[in-house]
């Protein structure tokens, strides 16, 4: 690659980078001035690449949300480390096939490399596999297709050769407050988002562990139970023990949705929480998420690994594979065949914070929550809905959807910092996940301040409107 279009590409970033904590969250602009400055007709010649990259940049940066910076609360998604953007450069620079050991045999070992920390930074069982997918919606899937394998196998039918049609029905038991990619990930694999029994949850969104034994003596033959780590707008867990007890007296396999709350098994204030997640499964997780690497980067890990493989796995005779595992080839753990290397990153990241940096990155994400409840909570007419367990706030105003939808427009348009909206047991809430390295007290303190100005306008103009 030209070494000046390198540089350039290196300024350009470094610059944005820069930017970012000083600059509204989300971007001023309107689609059609985004359209103006990246549209137009279909080029008849091609253009200098240094051309190409600066007019792109131009354009694109006009429409980038600072996910990437310090006050970003917006649908868990966390901030990329330097490390791991660095070694993500690395990855596409090298542009390797991830799939095979004869295709990228560094891929293959530090995948490898990369799923003996995971099991490790889990509590996972040693043998337990694991695919790097393109995220936790995909995770979940693949989680699905490896379940429905398993649990069809032992009641002696093949679904890999003759499909579903003719199959023992499978019974999938879920939480009444399943994350939406786990019903998805149900469609996908052919179980169908709306054949499922639910359990009730308590008013943190938590399944309540005393009916699960009722909902699964209703379940004759292969059954699937479906748990999460981390409720997408409390933070609360399942209680994974007596789930998993409940479930494998009855021979059905247990899944655990992660992709945020996973990552509590690493710290030591928060295990306790993901008390008898190990008797699971499977799990799913994101890497882009709180372990802060570039997307996409989701996980899938299995404590069958034969099943695992025999779900998903691909064979052909002009493919050149391994024999006996000798080596890893990673489209074996994976429902993708040519994919990137995305394994870089999550290896970087790790080899970088460690075990205790992990543990501090999970608890500092945290404790800023409890700050941003603390701050919040009793202001007047202000009420935070949930205890503030992990990285999750919830919170409503004036005891109003509309007053609570109107603070969050407020907010949003402001550009201090970005969060979102969400309806919580019939309730209009603002949603806040703290999930990025790079926030801080001071961040926090001024998203509050933000917050608490909405909500006094939004009171203010309310009580105009009354008059």
């Amino acid at each position: 690659m030209d070494r000046e279009l390198m540089q350039q590409v290196v300024d350009l970033a470094r610059r944005y980078h820069e930017r970012v904590p000083t600059e509204p969250v989300f971007p001023r602009v309107t689609v059609e001035e985004l359209r103006q400055a990246l549209g137009g007709p279909l080029p008849e010649k091609g253009a200098a690449a240094s051309d190409v990259v600066a007019h792109l940049a131009r354009g694109a940066e006009k429409g980038l949300v600072g996910s990437t910076g310090p006050r970003y609360f917006g649908f868990v998604i966390g901030g990329s480390l330097p490390v791991t953007t660095a070694a993500d450069w690395l990855a596409v620079t090298w542009d390797q096939n991830a799939c095979l050991f004869a295709t990228s045999p560094a891929a293959s070992v530090v995948e490898e490399v990369a799923a003996g920390w995971l099991r490790e930074l889990f509590g996972l069982p040693a043998k337990t596999s694991v695919g790097f997918v393109t995220g936790g919606g995909t995770a979940n899937f693949s989680a699905m297709v490896i379940a429905r394998h398993a649990v069809l196998e032992r009641a002696g039918w093949d679904v890999e050769k003759n499909g579903l049609q003719g199959a023992p029905p499978i019974h999938v038991v879920v939480s009444d407050e399943s994350h939406a990619t786990m019903l998805a990930a149900l469609r996908y694999a052919g179980l169908g988002a709306n054949n499922v029994k639910r359990v009730p949850c308590d008013g943190q969104g938590r399944v309540i562990a005393a009916n699960v034994p009722a909902v699964l003596a209703t379940c004759e033959g292969p059954t699937i139970v479906c748990c999460q780590a981390g409720n997408i707008a409390t933070g609360s867990f399942d209680p994974f023990e007596e789930i998993c007890e409940a479930a494998h007296e009855r021979a059905a396999w247990v899944h655990v949705d992660g992709a945020f709350g996973l990552w509590a098994a690493v710290s030591d204030r928060l295990r306790p929480l993901v008390r008898g997640l190990e008797r699971a499964d499977s799990w799913a997780v994101d890497a882009h998420k709180w372990l802060n690497v570039p997307y996409d980067s989701g996980i899938v890990l299995c404590a069958h690994p034969a099943a695992h493989r025999a779900a998903l796995g691909i064979s052909a005779e002009y493919l050149v594979q391994t024999e006996e595992d000798r080596e890893r080839d990673n489209f074996d753990w994976t429902p993708e065949f040519s994919r990137r290397a995305r394994g870089f990153a999550v290896y970087a990241a790790i080899q970088h914070l460690g075990r205790k940096g992990i543990a501090e990155l999970v608890d500092r994400c945290c404790a800023r929550a409890r700050q941003m409840g603390d701050l919040l909570r009793g202001q007047s007419g202000v009420a935070v809905l949930n205890d503030v367990v992990l990285n999750q706030v919830l919170v409503r105003f004036h005891d109003s959807d509309e007053a609570t939808r109107a603070v969050i427009d407020r907010v949003q348009r402001e550009g201090v910092c970005w969060l979102g909206g969400t309806t919580w047991h019939g309730m209009a809430a603002m949603r806040i996940s703290v999930s990025n390295w790079s926030t801080s007290e001071r961040d926090i303190e001024m998203s509050a301040e933000s917050i608490l100005k909405a909500a006094s306008a939004e009171s203010a103009q309310s009580a105009r409107r009354g008059r």
